[in-house]
């Protein structure tokens, strides 16, 4: 990383510009809009399980996947070629999503895109953190990365302004769009594909990508094995890449216990957290009854909370340290959780309170999770371990939607009903077990303070 003070310079916008641009994916087509529509009444019993065993597949082909994509952009210095193209691919799946209609017919091709487009995205993400090294220096990679993140809660709460009062709320939209044959949220499907594709341009067209031999450091990490050169290191296969990953966590657990138990706790709480946005939306349209527009004012006010909880706790995290605020947030998910699943049967003012305080701490969670990390790491080695920080959560990824699935079907067992949908609420209790298992690995890991670390003073507030 270079020395040298990067303040709020174009190449810095156009990064953070990509997070804002994929607000589109998370916000409107994962959490809020699409899979909310994909498990409406149109499209048959069972949808919303159905839903979960797709995000789940899918994140077993982004474990299969993801650690040999970063690796071989590593060793080609290809970054924002890869970032390019796998966002290109998730803008084709938001158009694609235009053609399926509200019928049991078109169930499969809107998860089969949601899956694929899931997959891409990760892939694409992958190679959007690595570029945080070349925008920013150990004085502002803390900001600089706050900045994207923040820009992405904001964007979610402006695309879904835009998509709720111009095309769903109103009886007639925009265009004379209306819901007859569900044009209203595929017409948003559009929109994000344009919202994505048009802010991710300048992050690609801003950093190119540095020449293959400028690329190379002649380390791959802790397992200190030099790489292969030539047409050989361009070849590296699945077989290779895991087993340098492997070697990586292998020297970790023998030469730095805590970072690695951290990464384990750490990669299990945060899909947790990714559960609770992937299925708050389906949630509230299938257990409490919240309208397709309810659910988008929701989702404003999910995102709103987030943002102004993640900067406030921000201060928690520099006088208590994070291990502390990560405690309190998960505890915290826990109880509103197991309120929301209690008093399902009260109405929807109960998911509104209990709902909104599960959104209050996910993103203090998310940005504690990442200063106890930056805590712990020696100077030199930042790249390194946020990589493995970054592959562990994704290995994880199968975990929320396997449990959410799970848990309904479980959840149906038990109380005899015949539709699925009718125990959806129990599919919380699936994210919770994921939270609190979280929290049990984190418990016995020393707090992130270490005293040979550069960022121990340096790591900005939120």
């Amino acid at each position: 990383m270079a020395q040298g003070s990067r303040g709020l310079t174009w190449p810095v916008v156009a990064w953070s510009l990509w997070d804002w641009g994929s607000a589109a994916f998370n916000a409107v087509i994962t959490t809020f809009v699409f899979t909310v529509y994909l498990t409406s009444d149109d499209f048959g019993d069972g949808a919303a399980s159905k839903l979960g065993w797709a995000i789940f597949l899918a994140g077993l082909v982004v474990v299969v996947t993801a650690p040999v994509s970063g690796q071989r952009a590593d060793r080609s210095g290809r970054r924002t070629f890869w970032l390019a193209v796998n966002t290109g691919l998730v803008v084709l799946c938001a158009l694609g999503m235009f053609f399926v209609r509200p019928s049991p017919d078109y169930l499969w091709l809107g998860l089969g895109l949601l899956a694929v487009g899931n997959v891409f995205f990760e892939l694409a993400q992958v190679n959007y953190n690595a570029m945080l090294n070349q925008i920013s220096t150990p004085q502002t990679v803390g900001r600089i990365s706050g900045l994207g993140w923040g820009l992405g809660y904001i964007g979610g709460i402006v695309l879904l302004l835009a998509v709720y009062f111009g095309l769903i709320n109103p009886e007639v939209g925009l265009f004379g769009i209306t819901s007859e044959d569900g044009m209203d949220v595929r017409v948003s499907m559009l929109v994000c594909a344009v919202w994505t594709a048009l802010f991710s341009l300048p992050v690609i067209l801003t950093l190119r990508d540095a020449p293959r031999e400028a690329s190379r450091d002649g380390n791959l990490g802790a397992t200190g094995a030099t790489e292969a050169t030539g047409a050989t290191e361009a070849r590296a296969g699945f077989v290779d890449s895991y087993r340098h990953l492997f070697g990586t966590i292998r020297d970790l657990w023998r030469d730095d216990r805590r970072t690695a138990r951290f990464l384990l706790a750490s990669a299990v709480f945060r899909d947790g957290l990714a559960g609770v946005f992937t299925f708050g939306g389906v949630l509230a349209a299938g257990a409490f009854g919240f309208s397709a527009g309810d659910v988008i004012i929701f989702g404003v006010a999910a995102n709103v909370v987030a943002g102004i909880a993640t900067i406030a706790f921000g201060v928690l995290d520099d006088s208590l340290g994070p291990k502390p605020v990560i405690v309190l947030s998960l505890g915290a998910m826990i109880v509103a959780g197991s309120c929301v699943f209690l008093l399902h049967d009260q109405g929807t003012l109960m998911f509104w309170v209990f709902g909104l305080v599960l959104c209050i701490f996910v993103g203090p969670a998310q940005s504690a999770s990442r200063t106890f990390l930056a805590r712990l790491i020696p100077e030199g080695e930042e790249g390194e371990i946020f990589g493995l920080y970054a592959t562990t959560g994704r290995v994880a990824n199968v975990l929320s939607p396997a449990a959410w699935s799970l848990a309904i079907t479980l959840g149906a067992a038990v109380t005899g009903v015949a539709d699925q949908d009718d125990a959806m609420h129990w599919g919380i209790l699936g994210i919770l077990a994921v939270l609190g298992l979280g929290l049990a690995l984190l418990l016995p890991v020393r707090g992130g303070t270490r005293e040979d670390s550069a960022l121990v003073a340096e790591v900005p507030a939120a």
